[in-house]
């Protein structure tokens, strides 16, 4: 069979060590040249905060973020970045502090130190979202990729443990929907199986025991591979319908993306053969549906969109929105029928298997 495909590989440093996240994050900053960052973030790492404030003058502080950036949180932080002059923005947090320091980056154009203390995923991206009148807005922008990402297990390992690996599912997911995104290649596709065997026995290895470092290294580097392999690849169906769930519903980021994985992969595990088998593979199970429904509860992750705030009054709106943003690439055709049949399954708890 003949192999053609035309791949991008963004350019982005890693600096990964276990202890090492305030050399890493000054060895970052004086590579880059720039001195005046503003923070955001950091409550869950104030060690590394002091570090960096006690080398760089730091030219401002947002301590508080919320999930989904609203439209005018990032309209503030870009405002602060102006004013005090800042430089670069050094991102100590999850996904909410990455994607509010990518607005800043993108609307400025100072670049962006991410310093992940979750498995989101979103420093390995050039995606950014943004949301305004319960709608999620997202976008691909080379200004919003992190330059550099420094990843320290040590400050993952202070996560409680179900948001632990909800955050590791939600890793899991990226993988996953890279698959049959609009860009998928086949190198993209080797960066997510090989996040996908590191990400399911990490995941494991969190739930056994939470402060394992060594599970927690292995989650942060499947996380980045699987991060890798979705901005190579674009969003596919599960984000474009965890995005509505999410901007429009204010569901919780990661408990969506760890309720709905299995739904999506029955979904489309009969229009595409190759990437159930991938995805089962690693799973060590003979479908993927139901490898990640196990894995799921497993891991202690919600059964159900009930669990976590969604309604039945919610289904028609989020189905008609979630399908006109679906791409065409999607192996299995959608439709707003379709769609939600698939949302009241997960509204219920419906076992995939």
């Amino acid at each position: 069979m003949e192999i053609r495909f035309d791949h991008t590989t963004l350019g982005q440093r890693v600096l990964f060590g276990t202890g090492a996240a305030g050399a890493n994050i000054a060895a970052a900053l004086r590579d880059l040249g720039v001195s005046r960052p503003l923070l955001v973030g950091g409550g869950h790492a104030s060690e590394v905060v002091d570090q960096v404030s006690a080398e760089f003058a730091v030219a401002g502080h947002i301590g508080e973020v919320v999930q989904h950036v609203p439209a005018e949180r990032a309209r503030e932080a870009n405002a602060l970045a102006q004013d005090v002059g800042a430089d670069s923005v050094v991102a100590i947090g999850g996904g909410s502090a990455t994607g509010l320091a990518k607005i800043v980056a993108r609307d400025t154009g100072v670049p962006v130190v991410a310093v992940p203390t979750t498995f989101s995923g979103s420093e390995a991206t050039d995606i950014w979202g943004m949301t305004e009148d319960e709608r999620k807005t997202t976008g691909a922008d080379l200004r919003v990729l992190p330059r550099v990402v420094v990843y320290d297990a040590t400050l993952t390992q202070g996560l409680p443990t179900d948001l632990a690996v909800h955050s590791g599912l939600n890793a899991l997911a990226h993988a996953v929907d890279s698959l049959w995104a609009p860009r998928a290649d086949p190198i993209n596709r080797a960066m997510a199986g090989e996040g996908m065997r590191a990400l399911v026995p990490g995941l494991r290895g969190l739930r056994a025991n939470t402060s394992d470092v060594r599970a927690h290294e292995q989650v942060l580097y499947g996380t980045y591979l699987s991060g890798v392999a979705l901005a190579s690849a674009g969003a596919g169906m599960h984000h474009k319908i965890c995005h509505v769930l999410g901007g429009t519903f204010n569901l919780p980021h990661a408990p969506t993306h760890a309720v709905m994985l299995p739904y999506v992969a029955a979904y489309n595990a009969d229009a595409d053969r190759d990437s159930d088998a991938r995805i089962a593979e690693a799973l060590g199970t003979a479908h993927a549906a139901a490898g990640l429904w196990d894995l799921a509860r497993v891991v202690g992750a919600p059964a159900s969109l009930g669990e976590i705030g969604f309604t039945e009054d919610d289904v028609d709106l989020a189905a008609e929105l979630a399908t006109a943003a679906i791409p065409d690439s999607n192996p299995r055709s959608v439709s707003r029928e379709r769609v939600a049949s698939l949302l009241r399954a997960a509204l219920w708890g419906d076992d995939v298997r």
